[in-house]
């Protein structure tokens, strides 16, 4: 007879969140066709960040960026309704080419809906990369609520604009 848990089995004991209950996250994931060294660059360049970061239709008016571990990135998400969110990210912890960890938020203190998110880039054998974006809420209410504002579709409106970016980028790089 096992002691371990379906959430054990879910994760490998070296993962840093093999303890973080399931039911509080959010992943997303996208094949990318790009090397992982570039798909990171796109997350890690204050200039290329800016330039694909968040879903269709949105802009971000950065406000400071500082792209390294304990650095922060602080800017305003614009809706197409002009709508402003003030969102903070702060970078814990970037180890090139394979993960960044960020804790993301408002830009406001306190913050009782932060959320830590994990973005890790897989070499896949044909040169491109499995991006995998792991959002880890501090409740399962606050996970619910991400979801029904639209965490999911704007993450995969996201993560699309990412890689029209990154094919943009490789197309201009080849002509």
């Amino acid at each position: 007879m096992s002691d371990s848990s379906p959430k054990d089995a879910a994760r490998p004991a070296t993962s840093p969140w093999r303890d973080w209950p399931l039911d509080r996250e959010i992943v997303l994931t996208r094949l990318i066709d790009a090397p992982r060294e570039l798909v990171y660059a796109a997350w890690t360049d204050p200039e290329q960040i800016r330039a694909w970061f968040g879903p269709e239709g949105f802009a971000v008016e950065t406000h400071a960026i500082d792209l390294r571990p304990g650095g922060i990135w602080r800017f305003d998400m614009v809706a197409p309704d002009g709508t402003r969110y003030g969102n903070r990210m702060v970078f814990l912890r970037l180890e090139a080419p394979s993960f960044i960890e960020v804790e993301h938020g408002s830009d406001k203190d306190p913050d009782p809906d932060r959320f830590h998110m994990l973005v890790t880039f897989d070499q896949q054998g044909d040169g491109k990369t499995v991006l995998t974006l792991r959002q880890m809420h501090p409740s399962k209410e606050r996970r619910a609520t991400a979801i029904g504002f639209g965490a999911v579709a704007y993450g995969g409106q996201t993560l699309d604009k990412l890689a029209r970016h990154l094919a943009t980028r490789a197309g201009s790089s080849r002509g």
